[in-house]
């Protein structure tokens, strides 16, 4: 078997222990990656930039919010979820929103990515309740409405 060059930043399991030592591997160079310090690169703005990083979400009135409701189960062991997608609200609304949804629902939930989920399957109630609300509420996924 060829011996693996000594310039080698893998060590191999059937490497000898004199070989493994004289190898540079990311141990003896400095570290993992994330220990080193790291340069990065900026063209514009401020060291500073958070405002530029938050996400702009335009803050709607309900009545032009096209709201989609639907049921799913995918990847929750079996556990149906209603999903609320399509809002256009800063996350304190949506945070109010959700805890007059629960509430109404009687069920748990949670507010993820600008999506609110509850949980069960409340699909009829939730649209019923958005409408009342003023939003322009719509089932989707097929089991009917």
């Amino acid at each position: 078997m060829k011996d693996i060059p000594s310039f080698s930043i893998l060590s191999h399991p059937t490497m000898s222990a004199s070989h493994r030592k004289n190898s540079k591997s990311l141990e003896n160079v400095g570290g993992t990656p994330s220990q080193k310090n790291r340069v990065i690169h900026r063209e514009f703005g401020a060291p500073d930039n958070s405002e530029a990083l938050e996400r702009g979400v335009p803050d709607l009135p309900p009545n032009q919010q096209n709201v989609r409701v639907e049921a799913s189960s995918k990847g929750r062991k079996g556990k149906t979820v209603t999903i609320i997608r399509g809002f256009q609200s800063s996350p304190e609304k949506l945070t109010d929103l959700l805890k007059k949804l629960k509430t109404q629902c009687g069920a748990g939930g949670t507010l993820k990515d600008n999506e609110i989920e509850i949980q069960g399957d409340h699909k009829q109630k939730i649209v019923q309740y958005l409408i009342q609300l003023g939003y322009k509420a719509k089932g989707s996924g097929g089991k009917g409405l």
